[in-house]
């Protein structure tokens, strides 16, 4: 047994059965990393365990510490409102701290790049290439704008372009899609276009990306379970698990 609080990754949940495996393969992942702490999964929806009944099931076996871990890229209403209105429902003897979502993180843009090279890239095609950065897509201000900042700073890499795109027909004005990025970067001279989808499992969405990315030379993955976003997980649950640290102590 170990005494760390225990990690629940709280993952959002898709009818498509592609969803749950990826974060299951990612929390497999994390497991692997850090033998010494518990993980467990939960989801908001659509599959099973759901947060509550892994909440209810932890205060049952006696668990008193929990890092709620939110694995999502952005903090937008599920981070900001879905989340914190479950964990206000858990059971009064657990003690919860809700960790940050896991981006901004530069393991996160180097876990996009070990996608693009996996996708058939090389280092040195870099300035020749321009990169659609295509996220699900939000109408959160600060989600906008750290998926606006995460391009520019990728931009500063070396690539020839980055240019971001929202899959979410509910996307903000300013923001194109995914296939009309890629028309932009080709209009503006770059050898090759890649599409890089900034989302960590598969579902409806990124399908939307991988349509729009037709055009496109290149086709990353999504992030899934590459091993720089299990080193981003326990991160933020290392983070988050130091004032359940001093609570106990005082």
């Amino acid at each position: 047994m170990t005494n760390k609080p225990v990690l629940l990754v709280i993952a959002h949940g898709s009818r498509d059965p592609r969803h749950a495996a990826t974060v299951h393969a990612l929390v497999r992942r994390v497991r692997s990393l850090r033998p010494d702490v518990r993980v467990e999964t939960g989801f908001l929806d659509f599959n099973v365990p759901s947060v509550q009944g892994v909440l209810e099931s932890l205060a049952v076996q006696g668990v008193r510490d929990v890092v709620a871990l939110p694995l999502l890229l952005t903090r937008a209403f599920h981070a900001k409102a879905d989340i914190p209105a479950v964990l206000a429902d858990a059971p009064p003897q657990l003690r919860i701290h809700q960790a940050d979502v896991l981006g901004p993180s530069p393991l996160l843009m180097a876990a996009l790049e070990r996608r693009l090279y996996e996708a058939g890239l090389t280092p040195a095609d870099k300035s020749s290439t321009g990169v659609v950065l295509a996220s699900a897509g939000s109408t959160d201000p600060e989600a906008i704008a750290v998926i606006a900042e995460i391009a520019r700073e990728w931009r500063h890499t070396g690539w020839c372009a980055v240019r971001p795109a929202f899959a979410s027909a509910g996307s903000p004005a300013g923001f194109p899609r995914t296939e009309d990025a890629v028309r932009e970067l080709r209009a503006l001279g770059c050898s090759r276009v890649a599409v890089s989808p900034y989302v960590l499992a598969p579902g409806f969405l990124p399908d939307r990306i991988a349509r729009g990315a037709a055009e496109a030379d290149v086709l990353a993955d999504v992030l899934g379970a590459a091993p720089e976003v299990a080193r981003v997980v326990l991160e933020r649950y290392e983070a988050a698990r130091m004032p359940l640290l001093t609570a106990v102590s005082a």
